[in-house]
């Protein structure tokens, strides 16, 4: 299992010395570089999370690759959790990293859980109309789960909107029992 916090701590160091020098954008493109050079072949992959690899060796192979190619502080990054032991906090260092940067740019963001797809057009409406009501800038991504029957399940961080026929049925299910 990996663990969010430990990857949240990595990755507001990483971001606090990237903006220190003025290289947030670059460290964090480069970031995702190195994951998907990493991702995008099982056995490098499986050389990079094998715990029976000496993590010298990894380090050395690491820097032989990346060394001169890739930002230092994204170098630094990438040896550190190595050193650490930490190579599958790699993935999630990166996803928390991304949201530090929306968050510095005042970006949130938004999933639309949704019954069926919805165009375009649809899924900007929602989102304009969640930017107004709450005043902030959203980034949106859609995910589709049709046993929801219908409706929208909107969730910003920590704050869920359940407009579903699901979660109404389970309102009044609740409100039912409540009264009972």
């Amino acid at each position: 299992m990996v663990n969010r916090t430990l990857a949240r701590r990595y990755a507001s160091a990483v971001y606090a010395l990237a903006a220190e020098a003025s290289a947030t954008e670059r460290v964090g493109r480069q970031l995702a570089g190195i994951c998907e050079a990493i991702n995008a072949d099982a056995a490098t992959q499986q050389f990079f999370l094998a715990p029976v690899i000496d993590r010298y060796r990894k380090e050395r192979v690491l820097s032989s690759v990346f060394e001169g190619r890739v930002d230092p502080i994204a170098l630094h990054t990438l040896l550190l959790l190595v050193r650490k032991h930490r190579e599958s906090l790699l993935q999630t260092v990166l996803e928390e990293y991304r949201a530090l940067d929306m968050s510095a740019h005042g970006i949130e963001p938004l999933t639309i859980i949704s019954a069926r797809p919805l165009s375009g057009q649809e899924l900007d409406q929602v989102k304009e109309r969640v930017e107004s009501v709450y005043g902030r800038r959203f980034v949106s991504q859609l995910v589709v789960n049709p046993t929801l029957i219908g409706g929208l399940r909107i969730v910003m961080g920590d704050r869920r909107i359940d407009g579903t026929i699901e979660g109404r049925l389970e309102q009044l299910a609740r409100s039912l029992a409540a009264t009972q």
